[in-house]
């Protein structure tokens, strides 16, 4: 009998497996890769929201875990995934520049965001009131760490590829059973695959597509992260992630016209280069109204755990989400009420 079955191979289930592993917990992945949003994913992480200029939930533990969680990842996998990056926010207006300032004397804020305005020009850039910076950002390769985990599980017998079946879990006091799997525990980390979960359907998850766009444009040769309409991370190269849009609408990984079109109204209002497409991708995020994770045990099975709704930060809550789903199952330790799914099982 094995530990964990952890169904799921995206941002959330590599966390909970690398947590499991160092922990000296058996475990089998199963992973349908037809769901594949950690891998379109922006990969960005940013301990500010940027509209209102407030922090990100947790922001300093995050970023501690995330620190040492893919620096590990980068040692097992033998690959570059972490690019540390200043991030500068285009400012709008004057009454844009005198709320930045304002938000920088918070003390939660002040480590995080400079009070040196940016004014000097960025080639082909177009930003008459300058820029904020937001320092401890950069972003993961989320696809690059997608890849290479798979592999790396699927080297050492711990991957199956293939849809999993929720018909074919057999549930028991002590354990589950799957096909011809034991195990002690399964941790659903299935993205927005979840709505065909029968054990979790219920939850509030209500997935966000999102759009991006992968461009080439030799003559912009910046080395920050923008953020104005859209993001646009430097990837080497002369190439560009730009996105993202936000769809609650439609709910396919099908790239569309007016995404695209979308995209590129906001990248033109910034950029003054020629560009050109090389990629446009589109995933569904999975997101919650309350715009927390759903993390817990199941309402009646306790070897029925879930790890979700990790929506656009994804690679920031990762590492946090699984540390404490892991430690809530294997040594009690409470989960904080803001993403505990029993905040849903209202009586």
């Amino acid at each position: 009998m094995i530990d964990y079955i952890i169904v799921g191979c995206g941002l959330g289930g590599i966390a909970f497996a690398e947590k499991s592993l160092q922990n000296n917990k058996s475990i089998i992945v199963i992973n349908n890769k037809s769901h594949h949003a950690s891998k379109i994913a922006a990969g960005l992480y940013n301990p500010v929201i940027l509209k209102r200029f407030s922090q990100v939930w947790q922001a300093n533990k995050q970023l501690d875990l995330l620190e040492v969680f893919y620096k590990n990842l980068e040692i097992k996998l033998n690959c570059k995934l972490d690019y540390k990056l200043p991030l500068l926010r285009k400012f709008y207006s004057i009454e844009e520049q005198n709320n930045w300032f304002q938000a920088s004397d918070k003390p939660n804020l002040s480590k995080f965001l400079s009070t040196d305005l940016i004014l000097n020009k960025l080639k082909y850039v177009t930003s008459p009131f300058g820029f904020g910076e937001v320092k401890f950002t950069g972003y993961i390769d989320t696809q690059l760490l997608v890849e290479e985990y798979q592999k790396h599980l699927q080297i050492t017998n711990l991957y199956i590829e293939e849809a999993f079946s929720h018909a074919a879990l057999e549930v028991f006091e002590d354990f589950v059973t799957y096909k011809n799997i034991r195990a002690k525990n399964i941790v659903f980390a299935e993205g927005f695959g979840m709505v065909l979960n029968p054990f979790f359907n219920d939850l509030p998850l209500d997935g966000t597509k999102g759009e991006l766009l992968i461009i080439k444009a030799p003559n912009l040769d910046l080395n920050v992260i923008l953020k104005s309409g859209v993001y646009v991370i430097p990837l080497g190269n002369d190439l560009y992630k730009v996105g993202a849009t936000y769809n609650w609408d439609d709910k396919t990984n099908n790239p569309t016209e007016e995404g695209k079109r979308e995209l590129l109204d906001h990248l033109m209002q910034l950029l003054s280069c020629d560009i050109e497409i090389v990629v446009h991708l589109a995933g569904v995020r999975p997101t919650v109204k309350d715009r927390k994770p759903i993390i817990g045990t199941h309402f009646t099975h306790k070897n029925i755990h879930l790890l979700n709704g990790l929506g656009t930060r994804g690679v920031m809550l990762a590492p946090a989400m699984a540390s404490d789903l892991f430690n809530f199952i294997e040594n009690s330790v409470p989960l904080d009420d803001h993403i505990d799914i029993k905040r849903f099982n209202k009586p």
